[in-house]
């Protein structure tokens, strides 16, 4: 956050707000969110989170200040203040998404191409390890690997949740790479 003018100015818009000046209140949070919004996807980009809370823990951080406004010395600046709230409210944030990192399946899709290599495997050899998956598994990655269906179109056709077949599909394709590995020991 900013030092400063900005200190003055948040401590000056707080008093007012505190003393019954909506429009001062309301400048203040406007002010506030503007210089939290960056410093919250900083937060969650230097944890490796995905940045689609950034706005809620903004928004927690906001109406944490609300709720606590009587908790603030006058007599002390408001952005250290504001700062701790936010830092807890990232925090919070962060422990309940857990160290997980989660990558949308569609962002590394263009990554699993891969290209068409005849030298080990051939058609007939992919169609015969494709065999060998179970059920769901099996007609998923047959429909994207082999026959170029979208992940949609598979979903439609087998009358399944897209999600469902993205999870079918890396766990067909985990089962042939892990047999693929143990052929290649044997």
């Amino acid at each position: 956050m900013a030092q400063g003018q900005n200190e003055e100015e948040w401590a000056t818009l707080m008093r007012a707000a505190i003393g019954g000046d909506s429009a001062a209140y309301q400048t203040l949070l406007q002010s506030l969110s503007n210089v939290l919004r960056p410093s919250v996807r900083r937060g969650f980009a230097q944890a490796g989170a995905p940045l689609g809370d950034v706005e809620d823990v903004v928004q927690e951080t906001l109406l944490a200040l609300h709720l606590k406004r009587n908790t603030w010395d006058p007599s002390q600046p408001l952005g250290p203040w504001v700062r701790a709230i936010a830092r807890h409210k990232l925090i919070d944030a962060l422990r309940r998404r857990g160290r997980r990192v989660q990558i949308p399946i569609d962002s590394v899709l263009d990554t699993l191409s891969v290209q068409e290599d005849n030298s080990g495997v051939d058609r007939q050899d992919a169609e015969r390890l494709v065999d060998g998956l179970a059920g769901r598994q099996r007609d998923v990655v047959r429909a994207i690997s082999l026959e170029g269906q979208s992940i949609r179109e598979v979903a439609e056709r087998l009358n399944m949740k897209e999600v469902a077949v993205r999870v079918a599909l890396h766990r067909g394709l985990k089962t042939l790479g892990a047999q693929h590995r143990k052929d290649q020991d044997e």
